[in-house]
């Protein structure tokens, strides 16, 4: 039988403190989402960059370490340099890391980025099928083979996608005095890795970043035709977004890769299986 005592004012006090200790533990969840998804956000940047870091394999090497040390997760955006740039100059990321100086010293010079950095150096090679139809192998230098190529009319791909390499190669072209045109010069207008592909296919030439081309070599018929010559170098450089609200999480990426363990990284990879690293470290503040 239940009572019908009354219960005392104090009571009521009392109880309705634990209900509140209760509430105020439970939370409210919509605000802890809410929390947590601008505590995750703040802990992740958007790294703009060339697709060969991405294609050969570089990016799968260095960033689990980064993350793991910095708790930072990197979202990462590989597209040609252009574009990266142009991700940047829109807000759209908070690093860049690429390959085509002067388009990255115009960026910083213009007040879109800051804490510029040269990074690490390869090389671009002139590929192409094994017979070599247009004969440049043992040329001395890129813009002679690229001079008997169109002289030739042997198809070539080009990137068409206004990359570091697409921009090195219209250097080239420059150089060799010509504007190529006509139906054997194709653009693909795709990454390094798609490109080599159709190379293949359509048994042409291409210009590419070695780290690529290693990385793939095995599934490629195309051959070395030309590397070493000076115009071939290919430096990266890394740079931080200036409008970033995520100013301190870019720096400890710049600083990670620019850092002892990110060059040590750096020089290493690729050794194993190609017997030579894919990329030369050189970290050196802008």
């Amino acid at each position: 039988m239940l009572s019908n005592r009354k219960i005392p004012v104090f009571s009521y006090f009392f109880i309705s403190l634990l209900l509140l200790g209760v509430i105020t533990g439970c939370g409210n969840p919509v605000q802890e989402a809410a929390t947590t998804t601008a505590s995750e956000e703040k802990r992740s940047i958007t790294l703009a960059t060339t697709t060969s870091t991405q294609d050969s394999g570089l990016l799968d090497s260095l960033l689990p370490a980064f993350e793991q040390k910095s708790g930072i997760q990197v979202k990462v955006v590989a597209v040609g340099t252009g574009q990266a740039i142009q991700l940047g100059k829109d807000g759209n990321a908070d690093v860049l890391f690429v390959h085509a100086r002067p388009s990255e010293d115009e960026f910083v010079a213009s007040g879109f980025g800051i804490n510029a950095y040269d990074v690490m150096v390869n090389q671009f090679l002139i590929v192409g099928p094994q017979d070599d139809p247009a004969g440049i192998k043992g040329m001395a230098t890129a813009p002679e083979a690229f001079k008997t190529i169109a002289e030739k009319k042997a198809a070539f791909i080009s990137r068409g996608d206004d990359s570091g390499t697409h921009k090195k190669e219209l250097s080239i072209w420059e150089a060799a005095g010509l504007k190529p045109e006509g139906p054997w010069y194709l653009s693909a207008g795709q990454g390094m890795g798609a490109t080599l592909q159709m190379a293949d296919e359509k048994n042409a030439y291409t210009l590419t970043d070695e780290a690529t081309y290693l990385s793939r070599k095995g599934d490629l018929d195309l051959v070395v035709l030309k590397e070493g010559d000076a115009s071939l170098l290919n430096p990266y450089g890394v740079i931080q977004v200036k409008s970033t609200e995520k100013a301190k999480e870019a720096e400890q990426f710049i600083q990670f890769l620019t850092g002892d363990e990110g060059q040590k990284m750096i020089e290493e990879f690729g050794k194993a299986e190609y017997g030579k690293g894919l990329f030369v470290p050189g970290a050196k503040k802008r």
